[in-house]
């Protein structure tokens, strides 16, 4: 399923960045075992962080349903030779944890593209439970909150994407479910990397919102709705209406192959 090549590729860029990573830690923490001159309370686990990332990424782009089949029928068994220190899943569970924050970086700052001056943002929710459940979930008590989609209403979060016209992700953002759709493009560390044109579906269209962005050099470009007589729009940016598809293609891609939506309590995965 994965050349040898390929998992060393990834394995050395999160290996590079885990580095760069420890230094900023170890230069802005205040209590590390070094300074207290304590024993660190859990033992280190034998899968390092780097290759617990290494994991997760080749999971979320290997089509497996369950990171449980995954773990066990690839990387125990095919990819054995390349992680010879692999633990029992119930332990790499317990060690995803630590993975999380340097993960999420790493995705933030190596793996994402470059804006082109044509870029699409949507959202699109991530339902950790039945609507039935919401009651007795306890997962993302205090997190998660109700929203509503085109498909109606869901418990969960919200996340919103902005991809330039090849498919390549720019930036993204996790939100409670409730959150409104133009939220994200208020805050400035969303939108910092793009420029130019920016191509979105009516749920998007504010005045104010477009102003704000006209004043940092982004043009917004949403539907017209039946009421906003006397607007204008060239072609050029109706060509780029229909367009929008490649966002949505990303978003089915994402659930469907990368499996970030899926309500399993242990695996959940942003």
């Amino acid at each position: 399923m994965f050349t040898e090549d390929k998992v060393t590729e990834i394995f050395f860029m999160a290996d590079e960045f885990h580095k760069v990573f420890c230094r900023m830690l170890d230069k802005y923490s205040l209590n590390t075992p070094k300074m207290t001159g304590k024993r660190p309370y859990h033992r280190a686990g034998k899968l390092s962080v780097p290759e617990i990332m290494t994991i997760m990424i080749l999971f979320h782009n290997s089509g497996y349903r369950c990171l449980k089949h995954f773990y066990l029928n690839e990387v125990c068994v095919n990819l054995r030779h390349l992680f010879p220190q692999v633990v029992s899943y119930n332990r790499f569970v317990e060690l995803e944890k630590e993975a999380v924050i340097p993960l999420t970086i790493f995705i933030k700052k190596v793996l994402l593209g470059k804006c082109t001056g044509i870029s699409f943002v949507d959202s699109t929710p991530l339902r950790v439970c039945k609507n039935q459940r919401i009651h007795i979930h306890k997962t993302f008590k205090g997190f998660a909150a109700r929203g509503k989609c085109s498909m109606g209403w869901f418990f969960g979060f919200k996340l919103h994407l902005i991809c330039n016209e090849r498919g390549e992700l720019l930036n993204f953002m996790v939100t409670p479910g409730d959150v409104d759709d133009r939220k994200p493009l208020e805050n400035k560390r969303f939108i910092e990397m793009i420029f130019d044109k920016l191509v979105a579906d009516k749920g998007y269209i504010s005045r104010n919102l477009f102003q704000k962005l006209f004043v940092d050099g982004i043009q917004l470009i949403t539907k017209l709705k039946s009421n906003m007589k006397g607007a204008l729009m060239t072609v050029s940016d109706r060509v780029l209406l229909r367009k929008r598809a490649i966002i949505e293609s990303v978003n089915d891609e994402l659930k469907n192959i990368a499996q970030i939506e899926h309500s399993r309590r242990k695996e959940t995965q942003l």
